[in-house]
């Protein structure tokens, strides 16, 4: 592991985020790598479950070691948005988007998955492959659906992952988030 890349930035935000029992999932183009097709990122996402005393109490933590925009990450906690926390000797980003009571927000921390690492005793918690399709899916329509990126990421998940994805969890979750159609034409992207 490059002591130096986003990976290792994960591990270390993720020993803090063990240490004081708070739940993540790792998200992102990070997580999708572990599922589908490896792609290099500058960042690393991070779903979060927050409220005012363990927010603080993270802050806390990793002030010691990180910049991080103190009033917006009090402000995310508090209305369920997003923060982001800078390793100033990497320059590598981590963006938190803070859960609140949505059901893609409520899942990808329900249905994580624990990655055994080497050198990494606890192992990270990340976004099941199932929940990584349909959180992209969710940003691609909201980003007009036109991310090549975030396309590419949910069907190469569907191409690696093929019968050990949950199809039926999949398609029932979609049609409750009106995601139904994306999906399908992702699945048939998969397997042309």
């Amino acid at each position: 592991m490059n002591p130096d890349g986003p990976l290792a930035l994960v591990v270390r935000i993720a020993a803090i985020l063990d240490d004081l029992d708070i739940p993540y999932a790792l998200g992102g183009s990070v997580a999708s790598s572990f599922f589908g097709e490896p792609r290099a990122t500058a960042d690393v996402d991070i779903a979060i479950r927050l409220n005012a005393e363990s927010g603080e109490s993270f802050l806390e933590r990793v002030l010691a070691e990180f910049y991080v925009p103190t009033g917006s990450a009090r402000n995310a906690i508090h209305t369920h948005q997003s923060f982001n926390l800078l390793a100033e000797s990497s320059g590598f980003k981590a963006d938190f988007f803070v859960a609140g009571d949505g059901l893609l927000d409520r899942r990808q921390l329900e249905r994580r998955v624990l990655i055994p690492l080497a050198h990494v005793p606890a192992g990270l918690w990340v976004t099941s492959p199932e929940d990584q399709v349909l959180r992209k899916l969710d940003w691609y329509r909201m980003g007009g659906s036109v991310s090549d990126r975030q396309w590419r990421d949910v069907v190469g998940i569907i191409i690696v992952r093929g019968t050990a994805l949950d199809l039926d969890y999949l398609r029932d979750t979609a049609g409750e988030l009106d995601l139904l159609a994306l999906l399908e034409e992702a699945i048939a992207d998969a397997v042309e």
